[in-house]
């Protein structure tokens, strides 16, 4: 009896010893967790790499072959904007109105009198600063990356245009101020030659400001 009782008191005393060296064993043991391997659905290597390259087509944006669309500073869309147009027809009307006054109203010199539409004639040298003042705010709302003028190519044409026009117009002034007479419109603006050209060569400068 007492044998078996020393038994019992041994295997009782050796049963947490075991569990306690079980449990330190599986914490020890590595756990191995599954990674995605490269291979497809089926194990296929080559088809995870077919898999791959079609997520990187789909990717991928896409751009338009029609050159007249998207950001295309002389596209389609930008000949369409509503400032273009708007700009367009200022600058047209501000040139009209100065050819017009010019070759119709303007005194020819002689004592006649002006030609009409009366206000015009009325007006006198003041058609110079309408038609002027058209034409450089048709060439300032131009100025916008709406329009082909105001973003690309088409800034570099703007503010060259602007420069060399005011800078000529400035030198023939001062080549031709001796007799002013042979040129037109120079000879009615006199010193103001000076002012159309700078005011050009500042328009010019608007353009400027959109470069990049």
């Amino acid at each position: 009896m007492s044998d078996e009782k020393s038994d019992k008191t041994t295997d009782a005393e050796s049963t947490p010893d075991d569990a306690s060296t079980s449990t330190a064993a599986d914490k020890a043991t590595p756990v191995r967790r599954s990674t995605p391997t490269s291979k497809g659905a089926s194990g296929n290597p080559a088809e995870a790499g077919r898999t791959a390259t079609a997520e990187k087509k789909v990717r991928r944006p896409r751009r338009d072959k029609d050159p007249l669309k998207g950001d295309d500073p002389f596209g389609a869309r930008a000949w369409r904007s509503p400032r273009f147009l708007l700009g367009t027809v200022l600058a047209l009307v501000g040139i009209a109105w100065l050819v017009y006054y010019y070759v119709q109203v303007r005194p020819d010199g002689t004592g006649a009198e002006p030609g009409g539409p009366a206000f015009m004639g009325d007006l006198a040298r003041y058609n110079y600063l309408i038609g002027f003042g058209l034409l450089m705010l048709g060439l300032v709302v131009l100025a916008h990356k709406s329009t082909p003028l105001g973003r690309g190519r088409g800034v570099v044409v703007g503010m060259l245009g602007c420069f060399l026009v005011g800078l000529v117009w400035i030198c023939t002034f001062y080549v031709i101020t001796d007799d002013l007479s042979a040129v037109p419109v120079f000879n009615d603006l006199g010193q103001f030659n000076l002012v159309v050209g700078i005011a050009f060569m500042a328009v010019g400068f608007t353009y400027a400001t959109k470069w990049e």
